[in-house]
């Protein structure tokens, strides 16, 4: 790390806490000396570009990182050190956001997780960031309570924009493509789901087509895709809302194989009228919303599925 050229330190981090009291950490890459704390739980952020302000980077970073437009304000500056020793600092923002870290794009590191900070002391943890929770702890000062573009408020008219999940729907005399997920998975451990993933800087039907690509084998032509159903989703009241877009393939290439054996154990052909158990939810509301012809379901809104 770097010292600033200017009176603004050089480094700046978001300290994200949600209203149950937990931090959104980032797990850093390990076995990668030219970065700052390799293999440790820190928090988004990075250091000023030319031309920057602390404001400008931080808002940038967190972007970059977590796909979040946030309202932050500045919250401490703590001492740190760079990869090569070099002493610098890094101003530290602080912002509330109440969605679901697995819902965020990752485009660094191994994982975004939400920890309480009970739990922090048994991670292996950035310094600082540590330091940071800490102070945040002791002074306990209310983060703004905007949950930003990604997450803005939950009701009454307000805007609020939801992630966009894709979801391929195979049929085969009868059964359904079905994955186990790994029992490790941060998302529906143990579970059936179906092939499936979200959009990144893509239209649906391209995310639809890479996924099955790289977590199956399987080849689709886009022109072989439709969408018979959306699930609007929510995990409990006031979370993130989710548009879960299901595709039929038509026609495909290849038989499905196990490609991410860390998220995904194995593949298998269920009946459309006996699947397996446990099962995501919305997973099996999709599936009777389509063999109903149905074409659209919500979930998880505290009001009965539509």
């Amino acid at each position: 790390m770097r010292p600033a050229a200017s009176g603004e330190p050089h480094g700046t981090a978001a300290l994200l806490v949600d209203s149950r009291g937990r931090y959104l950490l980032h797990l850093r890459d390990a076995n990668k000396p030219h970065i700052c704390d390799p293999g440790t739980w820190s928090i988004p952020g990075g250091n000023r570009e030319a031309g920057e302000t602390c404001r400008d980077a931080v808002e940038r970073e967190l972007l970059e990182e977590t796909g979040l437009v946030l309202p932050l304000e500045p919250f401490t500056v703590v001492d740190a050190h760079g990869p090569d020793g070099t002493a610098g600092r890094i101003q530290v923002y602080l912002g509330h956001w109440d969605g679901n870290a697995d819902d965020l794009p990752l485009t660094e590191g191994i994982m975004l997780r939400h920890f309480d900070a009970t739990r922090t002391p048994h991670l292996t943890m950035c310094p600082w960031t540590q330091q940071v929770i800490d102070l945040h702890r002791a002074a306990e000062p209310r983060p703004p309570t905007t949950t930003g573009h990604r997450t803005g408020g939950g009701g009454g008219g307000r805007a609020r924009p939801n992630i966009i999940g894709v979801h391929l729907y195979l049929e085969r005399n009868g059964t359904v493509l079905l994955g186990l997920r790994h029992p490790d998975s941060a998302y529906a451990g143990a579970a059936h789901h179906f092939l499936a993933g979200h959009c990144e800087q893509e239209s649906a039907v391209s995310c639809l087509v890479r996924e099955a690509e790289e977590e199956a084998g399987v080849v689709i032509d886009p022109a072989d895709v439709e969408l018979v159903h959306v699930v609007h989703a929510v995990d409990h009241p006031g979370g993130q809302p989710r548009m879960q877009l299901v595709f039929r393939a038509l026609r495909w290439r290849g038989e499905p194989e196990v490609r991410e054996p860390d998220l995904c154990v194995s593949w298998g052909w269920w009946p459309v009228d006996a699947l397996p158990d446990p099962i995501v939810p919305y997973t099996r509301l999709a599936i009777e919303g389509i063999r109903a012809d149905r074409a659209y379901s919500e979930l998880g809104w505290g009001e009965a599925s539509s």
